[in-house]
């Protein structure tokens, strides 16, 4: 039994079988209506999703399966004081596998150790978002058809942004891969990111304050929002919130083959006049995130692909 905690659960060569088969079912849906047939998936989010919850139902239900769970921690027996593992024991009789979001980092681990079921980590604290990441790598390898010999700039909240930490480590796999890193000094990217992902594995980067200045060289930019549930002063979240925006004036510096890319929720980080410029690829990304955890289920489960 597998489960998928970290992006780095799965080698370079698996995470391409993967995209692989999420290509397929993209390009083959009907295909895939019943490859899942009597299964059953359990969405354990302790803390507010759409995308990623809606996502994951969406990609079962395509599958021919069936969903239960709760949609957060007030919903669940979590408010009485019933530990995560407790949980999860339960859930396992109930349920083939299990999408478990989580405030707090380390949880997913925790649930998948008293787990009978494949867990699948949608988000623990600022710690790991590996399907978020699985779905960005199909949508950049699906525009640009490659994953490696390119630059990724990576703009907004890199302290707290639990899917640039995974997209970073995820992305130092593949050569020749360059990050300019775009954030105020207080959201930088985390030293552990710095030192044992980038550095450790001689990855080129460096660290601006510009988004200006760096839009030119970039070959994806992967915007995030400053997140408010992340500042425990408000007063901060306030000064720093609007540090960048991309608007229509922004992307007339980039490439014309530079694709953008956020994970959403978008507050205001991206302008909606740049929503009809053909290098904004966030709603493309939505729907990739479907096909990969569609991919992501079948492969966990190990379902046999449909002839």
């Amino acid at each position: 039994m597998r489960h998928m905690l970290n992006p780095l659960d799965f080698s370079v060569a698996e995470i391409d079988q993967l995209l692989d088969l999420a290509s397929d079912i993209e390009h083959h849906l009907p295909k895939y209506a019943h490859a899942c047939d009597g299964k059953i998936l359990a969405t354990l989010f302790y803390e507010p999703s759409t995308r990623t919850r809606l996502s994951f139902e969406s990609a079962m239900l395509h599958l021919g399966g069936r969903v239960l769970g709760f949609s957060s921690a007030d919903s669940s027996s979590a408010a009485k004081g019933e530990s995560v593992a407790d949980t999860i024991r339960t859930v396992s009789c109930y349920a083939d596998i299990a999408a478990m979001r989580h405030p707090k980092e380390g949880s997913a681990l925790v649930a998948s150790m008293a787990s009978r079921i494949p867990v699948i980590n949608a988000g623990d604290g600022g710690h790991q978002h590996p399907t978020q990441t699985l779905t960005d790598l199909m949508t950049i390898h699906s525009l640009t058809g490659r994953l490696d010999n390119m630059t990724v700039g990576l703009c907004g909240d890199l302290k707290f942004g639990r899917t640039v930490h995974s997209l970073i480590e995820a992305m130092v796999r593949y050569p020749n891969v360059k990050f300019v890193l775009i954030a105020p000094d207080e959201l930088k990217v985390p030293s552990y990111i710095r030192e044992d992902v980038l550095r450790a594995h001689n990855v080129e980067f460096k660290e601006v304050g510009s988004l200006e200045a760096a839009l030119p060289e970039l070959d994806i930019l992967y915007m995030t929002r400053v997140q408010k549930e992340r500042f425990f002063n408000e007063e901060d979240y306030i000064r720093l919130k609007d540090s960048y925006i991309l608007d229509k004036a922004k992307m007339k510096l980039a490439k014309e083959n530079m694709f953008v890319l956020h994970p959403l929720p978008r507050v205001n980080e991206i302008s909606t006049e740049v929503d009809s410029d053909p290098r904004a690829a966030y709603f493309k990304q939505v729907q990739y995130g479907m096909y990969v955890r569609m991919a992501l289920i079948m492969t966990l489960l190990e379902v046999e692909r449909p002839c």
